[in-house]
């Protein structure tokens, strides 16, 4: 089976601030015990598709709360947006795909963040098309207009993903666009292809009307981790048994969604008017594949050391990073799920 790997531009980053302004700061102290919630605010990974509708059915279900937090969800924008909003403190925890965020600190263009659990064990970033339009293999992209958000992590791949899959990344024409806009700049014919997650498939068709056709960027760059959920460093620092609590209830809430997609996508329903459920339901179907990577027998929210050692590998044998980077400058192994 093949494997199957996803970010924001400084006024998209400034809206979002904006948005999430002021939820940080006014943090209580630890207070799990005293019968206060601790107020903290998440970021989804990319809008508020099935794939994300795990982090509502741990509100939902009163998985956050009992862990002690009253937890405020926003919509992310990916991987660069959500990380500045996360180290800048106007958020406090939000999944961001682990390569794409490698590649910005490699380049030094972020740092304060630290990976505390996997999502996914395995990449889901692709690009997606559909029927008609030319596209069936990588080469094809050529001289085609691909839509996604500024610093997503498809986008922020796509140089080593075309340099080994032998595109001229040159050729290709990458015009912004919202999370929210995408599926439908698709549709319309404004574009050729988006950026998008593998498990985004049913609802890429749900919305175009058409058969997606879809190129996994894992086809030519294997062994890659997908999302990670990160917090600041300094949260880390200060509050590490904080931080073990959320990420163990937002992965209970991952597995339930696993386990209950058709509810799970109800739930999303409730808390995103425009979500739909049966699209949604379908995503976390297939993307509980990528999950518990049955394959590669790791448990649900660890991450590997040497794996992530090989995820750097390949980026800098790609040219993409330079030399220098190591796996505990971007995971605290202290407070990922234990194996």
């Amino acid at each position: 089976m093949k494997r199957l790997t996803r970010t924001v531009t400084t006024v998209a980053l400034a809206t979002a601030l904006a948005l999430v302004g002021g939820c940080s700061s006014d943090k209580s102290e630890d207070s799990k015990g005293d019968g206060k919630l601790e107020k903290v605010t998440y970021l989804t990974s990319f809008g508020n598709f099935g794939r994300d509708a795990y982090a509502w059915v741990a509100k939902e279900k009163g998985f956050f709360k009992e862990a002690g937090f009253d937890v405020d969800i926003k919509s992310g924008q990916g991987t660069g947006g959500n990380i500045g909003l996360v180290v800048s403190g106007k958020a406090d925890f939000t999944p961001v795909d682990l390569t794409g965020a490698l590649l910005q600190v490699g380049k030094g263009e972020a740092k304060d963040f630290v990976a505390v659990a996997a999502i996914q064990q395995r990449t889901m970033a692709a690009i997606f098309s559909t029927e008609g339009k030319g596209i069936a293999t990588p080469k094809d992209l050529e001289g085609k207009k691909v839509a996604d958000t500024a610093g997503s992590v498809v986008r922020l791949l796509f140089p080593t993903y075309a340099r080994l899959a032998g595109v001229d990344a040159s050729k290709v024409q990458w015009p912004n666009g919202e999370a929210s806009a995408l599926m439908g700049m698709l549709g319309s014919g404004a574009v050729d292809g988006i950026g998008q997650f593998v498990v985004g498939k049913p609802t890429v068709e749900a919305v175009t009307k058409k058969k997606a056709v879809m190129l996994p960027y894992s086809d030519v760059m294997t062994d890659l981790y997908g999302n990670v959920l990160i917090t600041s460093s300094k949260l880390a620092k200060e509050k590490p048994d904080m931080v073990k609590r959320f990420s163990e209830a937002l992965l209970k809430g991952l597995d339930y969604s696993l386990a209950n997609p058709a509810e799970a996508g109800d739930m999303l329903k409730k808390n995103e008017p425009t979500a739909n459920p049966q699209s949604a339901a379908a995503e976390l179907q297939l993307m509980e594949a990528f999950v518990r990577s049955a394959g590669s027998g790791a448990k649900a929210g660890t991450l590997d050391s040497q794996r992530v050692a090989r995820c750097i590998a390949l980026l800098q044998g790609a040219g993409s990073i330079p030399a220098g980077l190591t796996p505990e400058q971007i995971v605290d192994f202290n407070l990922t799920p234990k194996a």
